[in-house]
């Protein structure tokens, strides 16, 4: 029976188009064993504000170059309530802002200091929301050695794939070949056709934390995206 399996960055609050690739497979896995980069999505997203799009980071501490994800800590530890009220005042008239207003006030209040661990639970609980029944996994869980496609290969096999789905982006590093030679067939995510939805704050933007969408939206969500059920519908 094929399988089909995603495997990237754990990020904070991502974008829709990183739910819809999760939930376009049957595992994903969180590879946060690798190098943490600054200025990325691993510690940072944005939301619509009165003011316009607006950067929420993460303050953690990046002691040497070769530091992974899994081990990046939090610098801050006030940083979950400045974001909270942050976010609570961007929203507090989104339709669906009370919805998930105690859950979301749960999250925040957490005093988890590990980026990744931070990263994950938020992942997990807007998976809920979206009601994505993909299984989750962490690279940590495997061993794998090699070069950069020979561990996702690996990783692949380790959860019995078939198939590897990934982003548009890796084109441009991942050796084809690798997965051939193992019978793994590869495939690449779009994230082209978006509908446009009942957005807070000025023009519309895409590219925001999928909390935007939630919190807009509710239960139509699923609606928005691309590999629900429900987005054929639109």
């Amino acid at each position: 029976m094929p399988k089909r399996v995603a495997i990237l960055q754990s990020n904070y609050i991502p974008w829709k188009g990183y739910f819809d690739l999760l939930n376009s497979v049957d595992d994903f896995i969180f590879y946060d064993e690798v190098q943490y980069t600054k200025n990325d999505w691993r510690n940072r997203n944005r939301i619509k504000t009165a003011q316009g799009v607006q950067w929420m980071t993460i303050p953690v501490r990046q002691e040497r170059l070769t530091q992974k994800i899994s081990e990046t800590q939090v610098s801050d530890p006030a940083w979950g309530a400045r974001h909270w009220r942050t976010l609570a005042q961007a929203y507090a008239r989104a339709p669906y802002f009370a919805q998930y207003r105690p859950e979301l006030e749960r999250l925040y209040a957490d005093e988890e200091t590990r980026l990744s661990a931070i990263n994950q639970r938020f992942i997990r609980a807007i998976q809920g929301w979206l009601g994505s029944e993909t299984r989750l996994h962490s690279a940590a869980d495997f061993a794998v050695d090699g070069d950069r496609t020979a561990r996702l290969v690996q990783l692949v096999q380790a959860v019995r794939g078939t198939e590897y789905v990934s982003g548009p982006a890796a084109s441009a590093y991942l050796d084809a070949e690798q997965f051939a030679r193992v019978g793994i067939a590869l495939t690449w995510m779009s994230y082209e056709g978006y509908p446009e939805y009942p957005q807070l704050h000025s023009s519309f933007e895409h590219r925001v934390s999928v909390l935007d969408l939630l919190l807009n939206t509710g239960p139509a969500a699923r609606r928005y995206m691309l590999s629900f059920p429900e987005s054929r519908s639109l």
